[in-house]
């Protein structure tokens, strides 16, 4: 098990590896869903939070001490992970430890890198006297067993493996792109390169032997936004350091833009999954809350679909993701949907390919995407693909309609919908709610 603890000296704490989880991104890309909370805390498949997939992997992989690096928008994030109780990680020695930035010399800031949020907590990596180190990204939707990851890495000699997948060639000016020789050393590496040379792209999932990575954060720390990709991969490179790439041939998703989130949480509804929540062997772990079963009335009809506990479904439903505690009312159609927490959908409604964030009020005989499609007014790089987004906690008032690559967000009223439409493209927020 690669997080046990070893022997060493007078009751001095020693891990063979340790877990470093970036999970402070702000996910700009996902629009109104992350206005107020970060990117890995947004719900995920009708039960989960983004987060419980890396946490999970790491608990499955016996992985026992994970450091969680926070910063835009903590508090749901924070609330979520708590003490680490649903994963296992409650340990009086390692578990799971929050780390956001602190002040702890007046030359103290925020996180402004990938790498520079782990080399300011040094200290913290330092008390676990580790062999390797895990750095994670907490915003992707995967399974993998870091176990058999850092075997390879200690098999092939590597001071630096750096975990890879084949991309389609036009994607892959993406990604940091790994070029190996047949024994899948890394002879080179590009970091988002114009002409890629190989389509072999880092998930951004590293094994570093500690002694390597310390030395390449501290002889980098003066590189401003010091960032993996773009400064420490390179450096050890260049230093000589034996580095090798783990290729993964899973699913892997990047859930960055709606498109691919809408994309991914329908997958998990394929007759056949691609990604499989009902895997006995690889459980994925969250934070329940306590509720009752969930019910269907007599008049529901429901289709492929995930249906989160505590939910009423009174309407019908075909092809959509439905969280916890939701209502939806009689006579309402939703399809390819998702429906997150709390949210509750009032009678005689139809809605079709929206995303609607948690403990949204949406009234009685609402059509939402239900219009010819429109370029989004405000920004059509986010807003896209048909998709109507309505943020956390909006009110959306009855009799109205809501076109397709529409946003809405805030305690919206009856006359913010001229003669009750909000058109395709449209944007509607209420600022300060």
């Amino acid at each position: 098990m690669v997080g046990q603890l070893q022997e060493w000296g007078d009751n001095m704490i020693k891990k063979e590896m340790i877990a470093m989880l970036l999970a402070g991104g702000q996910g700009s890309r996902l629009g109104v869903l992350t206005s107020k909370m970060a990117k890995p805390a947004v719900a995920f498949g009708g039960k989960y939070r983004i987060i419980d997939f890396p946490l999970s992997n790491c608990i499955n992989s016996g992985i026992d001490t994970v450091g969680v690096l926070t910063q835009y928008q903590p508090l749901k994030l924070n609330t979520h992970i708590g003490i680490g109780i649903p994963w296992d990680l409650d340990r009086n020695i390692g578990g799971v430890t929050i780390l956001p930035p602190y002040e702890k010399s007046s030359e103290s800031e925020w996180y402004t890198g990938t790498a520079n949020a782990i080399f300011q907590n040094l200290e913290y990596m330092e008390s676990l006297h580790p062999d390797y180190v895990l750095i994670l990204s907490g915003d992707h939707i995967y399974k993998m067993d870091y176990e058999v990851m850092l075997d390879f890495h200690k098999e092939n000699g590597s001071e630096v493996t750096i975990a890879s997948m084949p991309v389609p060639i036009e994607e892959a000016k993406r990604f940091g792109i790994v070029i190996t020789d047949e024994n899948k050393k890394i002879v080179d590496f590009e970091e988002k390169p114009e002409n890629p040379r190989s389509n072999l792209a880092s998930m951004g999932i590293y094994i570093f032997n500690w002694k390597t990575l310390k030395d390449a954060l501290i002889a980098k720390a003066d590189q401003p936004a010091l960032d993996f990709g773009k400064h420490v991969i390179p450096y050890c490179f260049d230093k000589g350091s034996p580095m090798y790439s783990y290729e993964f041939n899973g699913y892997w998703k990047d859930v960055g833009t709606l498109n691919s989130y809408w994309e991914a949480n329908m997958e998990l509804i394929d007759i056949v999954p691609e990604f499989n929540l009902y895997e006995e062997y690889w459980k994925i772990y969250t934070k329940s809350e306590t509720l009752p079963p969930q019910y269907i009335s007599d008049r529901s009809v429901i289709e492929r679909c995930i249906i989160g506990e505590g939910s009423e479904i009174y309407g019908k439903v075909y092809n959509s993701v439905i969280g916890c505690g939701v209502v939806i009312g009689e006579d309402t159609v939703v399809r390819d949907s998702i429906i997150m927490n709390q949210t509750q959908i009032g009678s005689g409604c139809v809605i079709e390919k929206a995303i609607i964030d948690e403990y949204t009020k949406v009234g009685d005989n609402t059509q939402i995407g239900t219009m010819p499609e429109k370029e989004n007014d405000t920004r059509p790089d986010i807003y896209n693909n048909g998709i109507v987004t309505i943020g956390e906690k909006t009110v959306v008032p009855a009799n109205v309609k809501i076109g397709k690559n529409a946003v809405v967000f805030g305690e919206t009223i009856a006359a913010d919908y001229v003669d009750g439409i909000l058109d395709s493209g449209r944007t509607l927020i209420k600022v300060g709610d």
